[in-house]
């Protein structure tokens, strides 16, 4: 567990970042907040010789709304989220899944930013912002974060590219959001994230996603598709999104247990987070 040298590069804006980024080419990393970074460093799994710190980067901060979303910099901490004045106003249940991320330590350097960009399927943010239909915004872009998460540990993101800040569309009055999950030593083993809106007495809207079972967290939208003009208690569609949700999420055998246990806990997590939703669409 003994980090190997390297040389780190405080960048002051953007495009010293990248210009450090391409000098160095692949023997260069952005590191931020450096939670799971230095992890990966430490265990040997990764080496580089130089690393490129970006907190300093004014323009990569803070949240702030624009045209109907929150705009949070790809710098900003788990636990500036969870305390923004703004966050809670507009959308407390996105405070709420970063109050439960890992623990204080980890919330209070580790960003949004270097969570979506390291990708790793156990991730809150990651399946909470897909529920939402974030965007990240990169190089005059905005994609959709369903694009930008590629795969497990890839993002769209090419070497030298930066993220600059993630849009999150504040939803309009009267949807329910929640947020779920079951974890094992402050690592997510299952995630489902729900955005309901009720409309004449059925479900008008429903996004749903699934993580940290699969390689990377998914939209389930034939579930949606089958809660779409459901009465909101309606336990037989509701018992056939959640089996749906399970299968789109390609639970996978690992440490937290098999497949099957995992797509069954994906199955209650959807069941509890919907009705949980439905609750907060008409508090």
């Amino acid at each position: 567990m003994t980090l190997l040298p390297f040389d780190l590069h405080r960048a002051a804006s953007v495009e010293e970042a990248r210009e450090l980024l391409v000098r160095y080419g692949e023997d260069a990393a952005v590191i931020c907040g450096g939670t799971e970074l230095l992890l990966l460093l430490k265990l040997g799994f990764a080496a580089y010789g130089h690393l490129v710190d970006i907190k300093g980067i004014e323009s990569l901060g803070g949240v702030h709304v624009d045209d109907g979303a929150l705009v949070i910099g790809s710098t900003v901490t788990h636990r500036e989220i969870e305390r923004s004045p703004l966050v809670l106003e507009r959308l407390p249940a996105l405070a709420a899944m970063a109050r439960r991320v890992a623990n204080i330590r980890v919330r209070s350097v580790g960003t949004l930013g270097g969570n979506l960009c390291f990708s790793d399927p156990h991730s809150d943010p990651a399946t909470f912002l897909l529920a939402l239909d974030a965007e990240a915004a990169y190089d005059g872009r905005r994609v959709p974060l369903a694009d930008f998460l590629v795969g497990p540990y890839e993002t769209a993101l090419e070497h030298g590219q930066l993220l600059g800040a993630i849009h999150v569309p504040i939803p309009p009055p009267g949807t329910g959001v929640a947020h779920r999950k079951l974890a094992f030593h402050e690592r997510p083993a299952a995630t489902v994230a729900c955005a309901v809106r009720i409309a004449d007495g059925v479900v008008e809207q429903a996004r749903i996603a699934v993580g940290s079972v699969g390689a990377r967290a998914v939209r389930a939208v034939e579930s949606e598709d089958v809660l779409r003009g459901a009465a909101p208690d309606d336990r037989a569609a509701l018992a056939g999104a959640a089996h749906l949700a399970a299968g789109a999420a390609e639970p996978v055998d690992d440490a937290n247990g098999s497949a099957d246990y995992k797509a069954n806990l994906v199955r209650v997590l959807v069941d509890r987070c919907f009705r949980e939703a439905v609750a907060a669409s008409v508090a």
